[in-house]
């Protein structure tokens, strides 16, 4: 298995370096954001462990533009940085785990054999289904550009819709990830708000996005 590393402390780079190889990995180890960003675009890894507070790019824009770039390489952030909006920020932009200093080799090692089970799924920071776009960390929500203005049900909603485009995706399953696994309400609420949302994602554009697979659930397309 194959790591980058991006740490500009180069004695802790080398000390977390000889562990992992030591635990069978092959360690690349960049010191700044812009060849950390270099070495992960040109090269393939199975997981990559990114300091936030590096020279020449932080780790929020390396980050940002992996992702932008379509390189879906799992990502630890490790930093001293251990606010909840620091983590908040990391975790929206596309980060996979969050690992504050001082860390523990143990878990470290434990979250890449984690990561690396999981593989590299196409997960975008910005879903985007045919015009509708959703952005998770500002809860905005356009179709072609026009903003669309949902409630938090709504939005939650439409986001696992969007996490799992052109699959069906059952009430139950809706119920239990956008109410709760508590809810025991009427289990036809997930119909009523799906066509709250028709109404406002597509039938003001002419789209058909939401389709509903009889006996199933629904599907949402590019429409």
């Amino acid at each position: 298995m194959r790591v980058l590393l991006v740490e500009d402390e180069v004695a802790l780079a080398q000390v977390v370096k000889r562990g992992l190889e030591g635990e069978g990995w092959v360690v690349d180890v960049e010191h700044d954001g812009e060849s950390g960003l270099w070495a992960a675009t040109e090269n393939a890894y199975d997981a990559m462990v990114l300091d936030i507070m590096l020279p020449r790019l932080d780790g929020y824009r390396v980050l940002e533009q992996l992702r932008a770039h379509e390189v879906w390489t799992p990502v630890v952030m490790l930093t001293a940085k251990d606010g909840d909006f620091d983590q908040t920020d990391a975790l929206d932009l596309g980060a996979d785990d969050y690992l504050t200093k001082p860390f523990s080799f143990v878990v470290l090692a434990a979250r890449l054999r984690a990561l690396v089970r999981r593989g590299a799924p196409r997960r975008p920071a910005v879903l985007q289904v045919g015009t509708l776009r959703l952005d998770p960390a500002t809860h905005r929500v356009d179709r072609s550009g026009t903003p669309i203005r949902l409630t938090a049900r709504e939005f939650s909603l439409l986001h696992h819709l969007m996490r799992h485009p052109d699959q069906v995706v059952g009430k139950t399953e809706l119920l239990d990830q956008v109410w709760d696994g508590a809810y025991e309400g009427d289990v036809n609420v997930v119909e009523v708000y799906v066509g709250y949302l028709r109404r406002k994602i597509d039938v003001p554009f002419g789209a058909t996005t939401i389709e509903t697979v009889r006996g199933a659930g629904y599907r949402l397309v590019a429409g």
